[in-house]
């Protein structure tokens, strides 16, 4: 997979007067089609650095290229936030029309695409979000789970090849949740949608092909869920949780049952239980 997204010692604060950087000297990189989580406790950098994924924000030094255009070049932001799509936290934020496929429209029509072309992309839309069937409906009559697929929706009309969500189920209830990652992973897996995912949930993450963790504006982990999630105790140094699963697997290793290493998921643990069980 080649790079879509690269970050090369990015560093940028709000007040040009502070000696704090809200973003201080990190560097990554997204492969194409890769599923990405970052984690970080609050005020760690994670979502000022996915501002600067579609040119919302500019690094005051280093530098962001997606698929190789330099986010600091003018000339190339019409293109650059054509391949990058974002999706916030509260999706009241995004919606802007009273019926569902009028907002998922409306970026397109902004746009001056044709007609027979949206109404073509906002049927696709809605259904790859899974909303279509409330296509008619009022937005401020869906739950919140469904407000953030309309929001989706919304984005991926334009048809982008990466899609950031910047704490995009943060505001939902579990089962919300559950619903936009379902999403989520069928737009990666089925679509090739790149997903980059800013996240507090351990459990979204260790859904991720690749887990980055942020602390003082930089990325300081780095691998797959298990290789980062097995590093417990790192983990909480960092301010953060690891998965249920995670956790429960170590405190019956504490408790003296040989469970394996690298559970992170319910299914793993039920399945290491049953075994032990047997």
């Amino acid at each position: 997979m080649n790079e879509m997204i690269q970050a090369k010692d990015v560093r940028f604060r709000y007040d040009p007067e502070s000696p704090v950087y809200a973003v201080d000297g990190a560097s990554l990189a997204v492969r194409r089609g890769e599923f990405v989580a970052v984690l970080g406790a609050n005020g760690c950098g994670k979502s000022t650095l996915a501002k600067h994924f579609n040119a919302i924000l500019l690094p005051e030094s280093g530098t962001v290229t997606v698929e190789g255009m330099d986010t600091a070049d003018e000339e190339k932001l019409y293109d650059i936030r054509q391949k990058v799509g974002m999706v916030f936290q509260n999706p009241d934020n995004q919606i802007v029309a009273t019926v569902v496929e009028e907002d998922v429209a409306f970026a397109l029509e902004n746009l001056g695409v044709p007609p027979a072309e949206i109404r073509t992309r906002i049927d696709e839309a809605m259904e790859m979000a899974g909303i279509y069937k409330h296509r008619h409906k009022a937005p401020h009559k869906l739950s919140g789970g469904q407000k953030q697929r309309v929001a989706i929706a919304g984005v991926i009309a334009m048809r982008p090849d990466c899609l950031v969500l910047d704490e995009s189920t943060a505001m939902l209830d579990p089962r919300g949740r559950e619903k936009v990652m379902k999403t989520i992973r069928h737009l990666n897996r089925d679509f090739g949608i790149t997903v980059v995912a800013i996240t507090h949930y351990m459990e979204e993450a260790a859904q991720a092909d690749r887990v980055l963790v942020m602390s003082g504006g930089k990325v300081v982990m780095e691998g797959t869920p298990k290789e980062v999630f097995s590093q417990t105790e790192r983990v909480r140094s960092l301010r953060l949780d690891v998965p249920q699963a995670a956790e429960l697997r170590d405190e019956l290793v504490k408790a003296g049952l040989p469970l394996p290493e690298g559970i992170i998921n319910t299914e793993e643990c039920a399945r290491a239980l049953y075994e032990l069980l047997k």
